[in-house]
């Protein structure tokens, strides 16, 4: 079972999901704007990422103050958590990823044993 901690209505995070159960992984999202985050989860998954886990791209983030902006990422991202960049994986065997991209469908299909979107099928059994 994963975890994808997100917005249901963010496109990265449906493509993620999509993805993932068109390839028979068991994944539900938790959108983090409706149903939060814990300060123990973030604190864990920013000692992993570090700065990387703010999303400074965000319409949110620049909408801050200064004074805001200076804030600890943690404390920010539990007060804003549109903050935080999405989707962030976490599967129970252990794997976590943040972002969605090739490189993390790569490791995802490696873990799972399937082929990324682009990439042919090939026969490897001559």
């Amino acid at each position: 079972m994963m975890k994808i901690y997100g917005l249901k209505t963010c496109s990265t995070c449906r493509k993620a999901l999509k993805v993932l159960r068109e390839n028979e992984e068991d994944a539900d999202i938790v959108d983090v704007r409706k149903d939060g985050i814990s300060a123990e989860l973030l604190e864990k998954m920013h000692v992993i990422f570090g700065e990387a886990l703010l999303n400074k791209r965000s319409p949110s983030w620049r909408k801050l103050t200064d004074k805001e902006k200076n804030q600890k990422p943690v404390e920010l991202m539990l007060k804003h958590p549109l903050l935080m960049k999405r989707p962030l994986i976490i599967e129970d065997g252990g794997l976590i990823t943040l972002g969605w991209g090739d490189k993390q469908e790569k490791m995802w299909s490696e873990k799972g044993n399937w082929t990324p979107r682009g990439v042919k099928k090939t026969d490897q059994s001559a």
